[in-house]
């Protein structure tokens, strides 16, 4: 099969099984919108670094205002940041924010892609993203997007020449794609793509410029624009009744878990393209000038012109089926047309048209969502006319297997098959593909070409529908779903997922050790089918031992779980390492452990990650044992600590006033509360009193946007946007007396060796006397940033305001952070009195 049609394939099926999770026939007005689509050949390439960055108003207007085909190729996931929904960081939050953006090109019109690369975390220079991500791989997949979806304009969101000055991913994307373009022509360059794609000449790139890169607005005004072209995207679509900017809001809204709500606004609004390679345009009011992007463009394609220019004239909304066989007579001229890149995109486009004008319904669903090896699907096959069009429903094929139908489908009849789909040994299971492997820091592993640019993973049963439409035959593809009534919320439907016989987890994800040996660690094995057995393994490095090392298991019911004890002993010795867990069933090892994700703006999402847990052995002392925390954007920190010991009790605003907080040693506020949580500063003067009473107040890292800082502390504190993005920068203690830093633990420069991803964020930059700053630390080049650690006697208690990222180093089991952490939570300890 050829790969470049194989691709495209699975760039058109991924758009159109996303939108299956929320299956809905096209409106007359979706269906004109599709037809001038139809009529337009042409394509533009958006390019930024994370999910978010994309310019939704300029996206929309391209799609939806030019009809181009559009696409945002997305350099990395957006697994470095931050979740204001859930506690969800790293790879999960990139499968969220992943699916987050195809809601956003659902609702914009456009296409999305990715490559390899990793977001590691915040970065200060190119030359430092450049460093940890592998260029040439991600110039690579960069230029195989370029070659396969053939832009004829390509649009940088941000400046390749502003090094230093902004995010470093952001520059490097603009720098890598401006390689790109230029290495997407050359035949010598990456040459296994060209028997696939061949090469690809852009005809113009842009950078996507506004006042906001001149500094001011009034800067912008006095600058030169000669090589500047606007772009009034504030259109009406009246088939829709939004204007485009109300339409991006929409789009831009579904970032939810980076909180980038929007609210839609009408009327002009002008962006700016500054030229950087190619042809100006002679007339600027049209970025395709000197490009035909007619059916002219493609050999044979006048006549189609000519066709489509009767059918848009006699389109009625009131009844698409009239222009149907206009519509098949464009089919018939489209397959007669020699093989090109335009030919395969339209003919999909063309058969959904079709589909669409004649209210054909054709879906395939099953009743359970979780599958395994061996098992046996069996699938709803529903064909519904809805025209008085002769339809006959010819053959279904299911992954390749092709049943015979030949069925008439009377109009506005329904006909139901159903088909038992055995599912075989060698079917991959369902996961994100990019998570198969194990990452490396700045990249992820996809050995499979044709995968690097997608989306999401082809989903794991696809349904191929063929009709005979007046003695054509028109195909469409449907992933299969799981469709179930939810009495409160209707009809729904989700993907499927294949997974392994059974899973297995473990009941934390560190175990730590500290003055004792053993420890109890509990695993949960959950079937997958009936009747699964085997026996589950375990394995630890050298000098630790689990006892025992395997046990027997058998669960007869689908969907159970049965949970299993072992004893892990420690050495005697410090020791940072991992425990791994194995299923052995039927002679084949499985070690997975499934996590699922459910939000009702994204589809179900299942993942399939190695069974593995930290262990650590560690000196670890802990003073004081009972701990509220008020939970913000969301983190897994009280599940860290609960893993170490402590006593946690989840709180919110309406209990502060109905607890008792004295039987609290300390009260932790989650990150960025202050942000999420407008109702906090109405409780202020109770947590502050809680402190002044004797107790510790622990507030953990806000951002400055929007914020009154006279609601975070009871002194004076000012945030910045200052942060320290290298994980290994050094730590220097600036006050090696203060008691936090010497109990119940005496903390070393040590304990700031393995920290993950940055040291933190968002810092003070100015502060109250009365405030010791405990840590002080910077980025290479830079200032240093003493703020990190902000400590203050209030009354009898403490009042604590720390950036330091202890969202991502506790759960990732740090063992350093920990004692840190257990000391600030120690603050108000009686026996704390001496260092």
């Amino acid at each position: 099969m050829n790969k470049n049609l194989f691709l495209v394939g699975l760039i058109l099926l991924t758009f159109s099984s996303i939108r299956g999770q929320y299956q809905s026939q096209s409106h007359s007005g979706e269906i004109y919108e599709n037809l001038e689509k139809f009529n337009f050949l042409g394509s533009v390439l958006y390019v930024a670094a994370h999910p978010d960055d994309e310019n939704t108003r300029l996206i929309s207007y391209l799609s939806k205002g030019l009809n181009a085909r559009t696409a945002y190729l997305s350099i990395t996931r957006g697994d470095g940041g931050q979740n204001l929904i859930g506690t969800e960081i790293g790879e999960l939050l990139g499968v969220i924010r992943s699916q987050e953006l195809q809601m956003a090109r659902t609702v914009d019109g456009g296409m999305q892609f990715f490559t390899r690369a990793n977001d590691f975390g915040f970065s200060k220079h190119p030359d430092e993203t450049l460093e940890i991500w592998n260029k040439d791989e991600v110039l690579q997949d960069i230029v195989q997007a370029i070659r396969s979806f053939k832009p004829d304009i390509i649009i940088n969101r941000f400046d390749h020449r502003s090094a230093g000055s902004t995010h470093g991913h952001h520059t490097s994307s603009a720098v890598l794609a401006l390689e790109a373009y230029e290495l997407a022509q050359d035949k010598n360059k990456y040459p296994s793509q060209i028997a696939n794609y061949g090469t690809w000449k852009a005809t113009r790139l842009f950078f996507n410029t506004s006042w906001w890169f001149y500094g001011s607005r009034e800067k912008f005004a006095e600058a030169d624009k000669s090589r500047l072209v606007p772009v009034d995207v504030g259109v009406y679509f009246p088939t829709i009744g939004l204007s485009n900017n109300e339409i991006s809001a929409l789009a831009r809204s579904k970032h939810r878990s980076q909180g980038f709500g929007s609210a839609g606004d009408r009327g002009n609004y002008q962006e700016y393209l500054e030229l950087l390679e190619g042809e100006m345009p002679k007339d600027k009011s049209n970025l395709f000038d000197g490009l035909d992007t007619s059916w002219s463009r493609v050999e044979g394609g006048e006549i189609i012109k000519q066709i489509m220019a009767d059918v848009m004239e006699k389109f009625d909304f009131r009844n698409p089926s009239n222009i149907v066989p206009d519509l098949l007579n464009i089919h018939s001229q489209l397959t007669s047309l020699k093989d090109s890149h335009w030919k395969r995109i339209k003919l999909v486009e063309l058969n959904d048209l079709i589909i669409n004008c004649l209210g054909l319904y054709i879906e395939a669903s099953t009743d359970e969502q979780h599958y395994t090896l061996l098992d046996t699907v069996e699938i709803a096959i529903e064909w519904t006319n809805r025209s008085r069009v002769n339809v006959s429903a010819e053959s279904i094929t299911i992954n390749g297997i092709t049943t015979e139908i030949n069925s008439i489908l009377e109009p506005y009849t329904t006909v139901k098959e159903y088909q038992q789909f055995p599912i075989d040994q060698q079917t991959p299971f369902t996961n994100p593909y990019w998570l198969d492997k194990e990452k490396e820091l700045g990249m992820y592993k996809v050995s499979e070409p044709s995968l690097r640019n997608l989306p999401e993973s082809p989903a794991p049963i696809i349904c191929e529908f063929i009709l005979n439409i007046e003695g054509h035959t028109i195909n469409s593809k449907r992933a299969l779903n799981y469709r179930y009534v939810n009495p409160a919320e209707g009809e729904i439907r989700e993907p499927i997922s294949i997974l392994p016989p059974a899973t297995i987890s473990f009941d934390k994800e560190l175990y730590l050790l500290s003055s004792e040996s053993e420890q109890i660690i509990k695993l949960k094995i959950r079937a997958s089918r009936e009747y699964v057995s085997g026996k589950l393994k375990l394995e630890v490095p050298p000098h630790w031992k689990v006892i025992p090392d395997s046990m027997d298991f058998s669960i007869n019911n689908k969907g159970a779980e049965e949970t299993f004890s072992f004893v892990l002993v420690s050495p005697d010795k410090i020791s940072e390492s991992q425990i791994n867990a194995m299923l052995e069933i039927d002679d084949k090892i499985y070690n997975k452990t499934l996590t699922t994700i459910d939000y009702d703006h994204i589809p179900f999402q299942t993942i399939l990650s190695t069974a593995k847990s930290k262990i650590v052995k560690v000196p670890l002392q802990i003073s004081g044992n009972k701990i509220a925390y008020l939970m913000g954007a969301g983190d897994r920190v009280p599940e860290s600590l609960s893993n170490i010991g402590y006593e946690v009790q989840l709180i919110e605003t309406s209990d502060l006033q109905q607890l008792d907080l004295s039987q609290f040693d300390a009260i932790v506020i989650g990150i960025r509360a202050y942000n999420t949580l407008p109702e906090l500063k109405l409780y202020k003067e109770l947590l502050f009193g809680y402190a002044e009473e004797g107790g510790t107040l622990i507030t953990q890292y806000n951002t400055s946007r929007r914020l009154n800082f006279d609601d975070l502390a009871p002194y004076t504190i000012k945030l910045s946007r200052k942060r320290v993005a290298d994980e290994n920068a050094e730590i220097r203690i600036l006050s090696p007396n203060h008691k936090v830093l010497n109990y119940p633990n005496k903390i070393s420069e040590k304990d700031f060796s393995n920290w993950v991803q940055e040291r933190g964020l968002y810092f003070p930059e100015e502060w109250d006397e009365r405030y010791v700053p405990i840590l002080s630390s910077n980025d290479k080049g830079e200032e240093s940033l003493d703020g990190s650690l902000l400590i203050a006697e209030y009354g009898e208690g403490y009042f604590v305001y720390t950036s330091l990222s202890w969202f991502r180093q506790l759960p990732a089991g740090v063992p350093g952070a920990f004692r840190l952490f257990s000391n600030i939570l120690a603050l108000s300890q009686k026996d704390n009195d001496r260092p």
